[in-house]
């Protein structure tokens, strides 16, 4: 292949001039017809011409004007040798250029890239043992945010990001010996960089460590006073949380709540720690994910069983949300794990009886505190001292033992109770009849006195 900084040399048939016996014209004058190429002539130009000849003119056209008539027997086949070298020898020393300043441009490009080939090898060698400069000093307390949804590759890119781990595929293959791969959970992490990665594997396992994205549903309380909740952990405005909570937004999803009465969630909003770090959270996911943990709920309930037991008891045939009524006020009622099944016998009780429930904790519903003997005069719905029967809706949201025990009630003729924790002070009596029942409460006020309380 020909060297591209080399100039090409010419085909010699191209370059070399033909040289022909002249032949007489036609005026029987005999002229040389040998032909020279402009380059030719050109590179012979300094060659002195031979006696007797004359420099050819040009013609109009272009075309070569002939040479001067010479005698035939002048005829030297050596010079038209000589002046072929001559034209060949051209066709390799172009002008503007000369070999040896070619050679020289190439040398030099040649000597430039072995150059920058050196320069890169020796930076390459001398930096190749030196380590990696981490992003973050190691034993720093950093957060990272593992997005829901997220494949081990994601998870260790943000871990690298950070500073936590050092080396993805280490990572990786932690995940994998640790049989992770399916249980490592997003959320908000507080992590410190350089730890090993098995222990992010395992912390990642475990779940975020952070209150960043939680909240705290305690069982007992209200909507409002969740949405209260939720707006401190999550900064969901309390309004647009209670705009959000109405039956009807969720009752297509949730078939449970076809029977709630005024578009109410209340007593649906399960009590748990969620968190909802890694995940977009709006008032409507934060609901749904309430009502999902109420539905995960209930396969461990059994309604059906528990309803047909009230039934054959108290002549009384409760739906699944009468249920879900009566188990808060037992919620709100009862202080401890052992009276929940008394109190639920006090109230089916008096249901049987057709006596008002005289509960203040649905009236404490309405006054949002303390009920007082005024608050008992008041007409509402939810005043089970002037109404019989269970209030309109539940008045929070009770927790699983409360809802068994509804179902479930202790086998007593009690109709009343009388349950004080204060002050250090414990008075937990049932009573069957009413005259029971207040000298329950003189004994005591009596102990209590003797107490200073």
């Amino acid at each position: 292949m020909s060297d591209p900084g080399m100039p090409r040399r010419q085909g010699a048939s191209s370059e070399r001039p033909s040289a022909r016996r002249a032949r007489p014209s036609a005026a029987s004058q005999p002229r040389s017809s040998t032909r020279r190429s402009s380059r030719a002539r050109s590179a012979s130009a300094d060659a002195s011409p031979s006696p007797g000849s004359h420099a050819a003119p040009s013609g109009a056209t272009g075309v070569q004007a002939p040479l001067a008539p010479q005698p035939t027997s002048h005829f030297d086949a050596s010079r038209i040798r000589t002046r072929s070298l001559r034209a060949h020898g051209a066709a390799e020393e172009r002008p503007g250029i000369s070999r040896g300043a070619a050679a020289a441009i190439v040398l030099g490009v040649l000597a430039v890239a072995l150059v920058a080939i050196f320069f890169v090898l020796t930076r390459c060698v001398f930096t190749a043992d030196e380590p990696e400069q981490p992003a973050v000093e190691a034993g720093q307390l950093v957060t990272v945010v593992i997005p829901s949804g997220a494949g081990g590759d994601v998870i260790a890119s943000e871990l690298m990001k950070a500073g936590v781990i050092d080396d993805e595929k280490a990572f990786m293959q932690a995940v994998a010996s640790q049989g992770a791969d399916m249980k490592l959970k997003p959320g908000t992490y507080e992590l410190v960089t350089g730890m090993s990665p098995e222990n992010v594997v395992a912390q990642l396992v475990a779940g975020p460590n952070t209150q960043e994205g939680r909240v705290t549903i305690p069982e007992g309380i209200t909507v409002t006073q969740t949405a209260d909740i939720v707006q401190g952990a999550l900064g969901i405005p309390t309004d647009q949380f209670l705009a959000q909570a109405k039956a009807s937004n969720y009752v297509a999803d949730y078939p449970f709540l076809g029977e709630v009465a005024d578009d109410s969630l209340e007593g649906y909003l399960w009590a748990k720690t969620y968190d909802f770090s890694g995940h977009e959270i709006s008032a409507d996911s934060v609901i749904r994910a309430m009502l999902d943990q109420y539905a995960a709920e209930l396969p461990e309930i059994d309604f059906e069983a528990g309803e047909q037991e009230i039934a054959s008891a108290y002549g009384y045939d409760p739906t699944d949300y009468e249920i879900l009524k009566l188990a808060s006020i037992i919620n709100l009622e009862a202080s401890s794990e052992e009276d929940r099944a008394l109190v639920s016998s006090v109230f089916w009780n008096r249901i049987r009886q057709g006596m008002p429930l005289q509960s203040d904790a649905t009236m404490r519903y309405v006054t949002g505190g303390e009920v007082t003997a005024d608050d008992l005069k008041v007409e509402s719905p939810y005043n089970t001292y002037l109404n019989q029967g269970l209030p309109p809706t539940p008045v929070c949201t009770p927790d699983y033992a409360c809802i068994e025990a509804a179902l479930h009630p202790a086998k007593t003729e009690y109709l009343y109770f009388l349950l004080i924790d204060d002050d250090g002070y414990s008075n937990h009596t049932f009573s069957n009849t009413y005259e029971e029942h207040l000298a329950a409460i003189e004994r005591a006020r009596q102990e209590m006195g003797e107490l200073g309380l």
